[in-house]
């Protein structure tokens, strides 16, 4: 079996002038990366890796919850390939995982997040908000063969407060 959970970047600023990579995250999404990771804390099982786009942003929002859910070191990558907002790119990164890791914890952009729950997993969503939260379980050894798998969690800002 494996497990994808696939995270959004919080909510950023379009205040600065910055290229789109370095945008950081504003007060909000700071709040809400801590808020999802502290009730994702209870759901979440070592061991893990977790991936996360180079964004900013991104990072930003993946080091709230490595600080939190207490991910080591040479468990947290930064991987440049995640820096898309096509799901089909998404998608290669992901089967690109070595077959031993049994959770992969991604952190990165929509439309591809949107996109890719809702290609992957068995429940449909509009929109995957900023530090949106998804759990997908699939029934394969290879995340070279992910096929529909089934949406076991879903944690969004909104639903929470």
């Amino acid at each position: 079996m494996k497990r994808l959970i696939l995270v959004r970047h919080g909510k950023s600023s379009w205040e600065h002038k910055v290229t789109d990579d370095k945008r950081p995250l504003i007060k909000r999404g700071i709040k809400d990366g801590e808020f999802i990771a502290k009730a994702f804390e209870k759901f979440f099982n070592k061991p893990a890796i977790v991936w996360s786009s180079p964004a900013v942003r991104a990072l930003e929002t993946a080091k709230i919850f490595k600080g939190k859910l207490q991910i080591e070191d040479q468990d947290f990558i930064i991987r440049p390939g995640l820096y898309t907002f096509d799901k089909n790119d998404l998608l290669k990164q992901i089967e690109s995982c070595d077959s031993q890791v049994q959770t992969l914890m991604v952190f990165g952009h929509n439309p591809a997040m949107t996109g890719l729950v809702n290609q992957l997993g068995n429940r449909y969503f509009e929109n995957i908000p900023t530090t949106g939260l998804t759990v997908i379980d699939f029934e394969t050894e290879s995340w070279k063969e992910l096929k529909k798998g089934k949406t076991i969690l879903n944690l969004f800002p909104k639903d929470l407060c």
